[in-house]
């Protein structure tokens, strides 16, 4: 069956040569160029707000946000920290805040050659150390603040570093910290200077021990690695595997239980071939864990000390001779 199509009569011609499709794209070329170039002449075309040429840059959004805030004389700095100091003035403040932000940022650009990563997590540490300094400043003393909170602000940018420049920390203490921000820049200085930066010349330097020197060197060169990866690459055996535990095994454990059963056992045994008299100081003075004196047993039996010594040390030989015939391999439990 043949279909039979009409044409529609309200429908245009078929365009063959295809001059309305280059007519309609000039057309839409046009009306673009129109809604980038601006209203009045001589300006450069506006470009939407909705869209950028340019990727998001919050580090250079933060930087420009931050230049709007000027910074302060020293005659500000005092009257500030006096508002601050007396009576607790959150406006001040801030004030003395904002105005130091670019401190901090220059100081986190210094320790930027360290920590090689996201600047902005630097400067959020220091932040926090410039907010504790405007706390802290006394403004009765002659120091300029930024001379002030330059120390507070090095010194959390710092523990940063510290805290996470592995998963495992590499500093707890603060000759460590200390340490560990001088070791690599005095090896540089030394290897600039001719030297060798052998480890007694750089405790030396660095006034600290040889191995204190040493252990820190091991942390910065050394890696975390994972317990649960494979040794080698074909291999399915795992690093955790040859770690030693802290716990006694399962067979130790066993063992030491079957031991302390068989003495039980034979010391029952060992009891029954004993004279009253041993049997007393046995009891009394060796098998027991508040053994009385000698000079006590020797009052109750009406003997002397040391013949309360003799009596002890031959039931020692006589228990050691039992076990060594009773228990097999008793030597190797001695």
């Amino acid at each position: 069956m043949v279909d039979i199509i009409m044409d529609d009569p309200k429908k245009k011609p078929a365009d063959p040569d295809g001059r309305e499709r280059i007519d309609n794209r000039k057309k839409n070329k046009k009306k673009a160029i129109n809604n980038l170039t601006a209203d009045q002449p001589g300006k450069k075309p506006r470009l939407d707000s909705g869209k950028s040429l340019v990727g998001y840059d919050p580090l250079q959004r933060y930087l420009s946000e931050i230049n709007q805030y000027r910074l302060l004389s020293r005659e500000e700095e005092i009257e500030l920290g006096r508002r601050i100091t007396e009576d607790g003035d959150s406006d001040a403040a801030f004030v003395m805040a904002t105005s130091n932000l670019r401190l901090v940022v220059k100081i986190a650009l210094e320790f930027q050659r360290i920590w090689m990563q996201n600047l902005l997590d630097l400067i959020q540490e220091g932040n926090i150390g410039l907010m504790h300094a405007v706390q802290k400043f006394d403004p009765y003393k002659n120091v300029k603040f930024s001379y002030y909170a330059s120390f507070w602000i090095k010194a959390y940018i710092l523990k940063f570093i510290m805290d996470n420049w592995r998963l495992v920390k590499i500093g707890t203490t603060q000759g460590q910290r200390k340490l560990f921000f001088k070791l690599k820049k005095e090896k540089q200085q030394l290897i600039d200077e001719g030297f060798v930066p052998h480890t007694k010349l750089l405790s030396e330097r660095l006034g600290v021990s040889e191995k204190e020197v040493m252990e820190m060197d091991q942390r910065l060169d050394g890696w975390d690695v994972s317990l649960d990866a494979p040794l080698k690459e074909d291999s399915d055996t795992e690093r955790s595997e040859f770690l030693s535990s802290g716990e006694t095994s399962i067979e130790n454990q066993m063992a030491k239980k079957q031991i302390e059963s068989l003495l039980q056992e034979n010391v029952a045994v060992f009891r029954t071939q004993l004279a009253e008299r041993e049997l007393e100081i046995f009891d009394m003075r060796i098998f027991t864990d508040t053994p009385l004196t000698l000079q006590d047993i020797g009052d109750k039996y009406n003997i002397s000390r040391e013949r309360v010594r003799q009596l002890e040390k031959s039931i020692i030989k006589k228990m050691k001779t039992f076990f060594k015939d009773q228990i097999p391999d008793f030597d190797l439990y001695e």
